[in-house]
């Protein structure tokens, strides 16, 4: 249960990281694909702070205990916070690696999940796993 639990903390990390950066893209993109843009990370940033809560109090619920810092986040997130200005181009492409990396330690954490008999995680995190799935394919359209 123990590994559950830090992988179930791991992705509340990731989620105030990508929380913040989604945050950053949404007030400083600019250029042609403005509108299209700043719309979308609005209501990705809107569902990722559910899946942060959802995240940690399933966390909370299994008796463990969520990092709740911005350093802590930042130690243990397996994606890393924005530096600096980036083009909309940049943005995107940033966005796709980091779906990518978190959609892998989901799939690792519905192995592990199943693997301790614990259906109502493995079914949050494969529920997590459809969703960045279609908006990695979003993604990756706009940045052809």
């Amino acid at each position: 249960m123990k590994k559950l639990h830090q992988m179930l903390d791991l992705h509340v990390a990731n989620f105030s990281v990508l929380f913040t950066k989604l945050h950053h893209f949404h007030w400083f993109v600019e250029g042609p694909q403005f509108f299209a843009l700043h719309a979308k990370f609005e209501e990705l940033y809107d569902h990722v702070n559910e899946l942060y809560d959802a995240f940690a109090e399933r966390l909370i619920t299994l008796g463990g205990r969520p990092g709740s810092t911005l350093k802590e986040y930042l130690a243990k997130a397996t994606i890393k916070e924005h530096q600096g200005e980036a083009t909309p181009a940049a943005m995107v492409k940033a966005l796709i690696a980091d779906m990518e990396t978190i959609v892998g330690d989901l799939k690792a954490l519905t192995s592990e999940a199943q693997k301790d008999g614990d259906e109502a995680t493995a079914d949050l995190a494969i529920g997590t796993i459809g969703a960045f799935e279609k908006t990695l394919w979003m993604l990756k359209v706009t940045a052809k």
